[in-house]
């Protein structure tokens, strides 16, 4: 491990574990015999995956959510929260919300799934939308988010670039090591989405705790790879215009609090493509009868289009980050990977 200090400790992430019992119940860690048999791993190895679709908002933001709104709340007082998201810190930090009484304000991508914006009002948000084929150009995004919290006294929430809530989705890397541990198993890989780096970040913070020999790999699209781009220059590297089915997976960059953590703990980045993704949909759907979006898809994508050396002993760990895909989407993507 390089000598840096990092933004977040494992401290940090029990504590947010302590925040999380007030509110939800841990994502469940499934063992995939059908992956096992598909990898070819030996039978003394075992496949996990932390499956967040289980959450009450369908996906692992509401981890950091939480822990951002439990920790701001003498910030807050009656000021409104606001967050821009693609949908799913969207209604994350709504039930935070919900679950604190505060008001959030949400900006989102016109073009967000149905599912994500029903998801968001269901637990009280207000939603404004912007046009995410033309924020490249304008920065619509980030301009609406920070006029709301300068014109409306609104304290901004990160999806992803601050510290609460990276040690609040660390709270899934915990439960990951602490299920295993009283298992007796030892973990070799730990693959996990890498957008805007929140998630990766927690979980890596977790994972190398208690495994620090375990090796950890982000998955990215191959039209949104800007950390495999940021490990390959020793610096981050912003995209213009990311670009995938995975509407989860589309930041510019990682985040600067992230960074730091992703550049010590992880190895390397994978990528996979949209066709890649849309089988592994299919492959969920018909070895496990589960409907993944393509951002939670595209860790069994990697692991299905051998993108990862998987050789070695211990059990290998996927995260399965979300399931918020709308019906008629989510069908035509089946359409696309076809049935394997």
């Amino acid at each position: 491990m390089m000598n840096t200090i990092l933004p977040i400790s494992i401290d940090d992430v029990h504590a947010a574990q302590r925040v999380m019992l007030q509110h939800i119940s841990p994502a469940p860690l499934i063992r995939s015999y059908a992956l096992e048999k598909e990898l070819g791993l030996a039978s003394s190895r075992r496949v996990w995956i932390k499956d967040y679709g289980w959450t009450p908002v369908g996906s692992f933001k509401l981890m950091g959510a939480l822990n951002w709104m439990e920790n701001h709340l003498h910030d807050l007082e009656t000021r409104p929260v606001a967050a821009h998201s693609s949908g799913n810190f969207a209604s994350g930090i709504s039930f935070a919300g919900m679950r604190y009484g505060k008001r959030v304000i949400i900006v989102m991508p016109d073009s967000a799934p149905k599912i994500k914006f029903e998801l968001t009002r269901s637990f009280g948000a207000e939603i404004r939308t912007y046009d995410i084929a033309t924020d490249h150009l304008t920065g619509a995004r980030d301009k609406m988010a920070r006029d709301i919290a300068e014109n409306e006294n609104a304290l901004q929430a990160s999806p992803y670039d601050d510290p609460h809530v990276i040690a609040g989705n660390g709270v899934g890397g915990l439960e990951i090591t602490q299920a295993l541990t009283q298992d007796r198993r030892d973990v070799s890989h730990f693959i996990c989405a890498v957008s805007g780096g929140g998630l990766m970040a927690g979980h890596a913070i977790s994972i190398a705790a208690r495994y620090p020999s375990a090796r950890v790999i982000g998955v990215e699209p191959e039209g949104a790879d800007d950390f495999r781009q940021s490990l390959i220059a020793k610096e981050r590297v912003r995209l213009p215009k990311p670009t995938s089915i995975c509407d989860g997976l589309l930041s510019y960059d990682v985040g600067v609090h992230n960074w730091p953590i992703l550049r010590t703990l992880v190895q390397e980045s994978v990528v996979v493509s949209d066709l890649q993704i849309q089988q592994a949909m299919s492959w969920l759907y018909h070895r496990h009868g589960l409907r993944a979006e393509p951002s939670g898809a595209i860790t069994i994508a990697a692991a299905l289009c051998n993108q990862v050396d998987l050789s070695g002993e211990g059990d290998v760990v996927l995260v399965l980050s979300g399931r918020n895909v709308d019906l008629d989407a989510f069908d035509s993507h089946l359409r696309q990977g076809g049935r394997n």
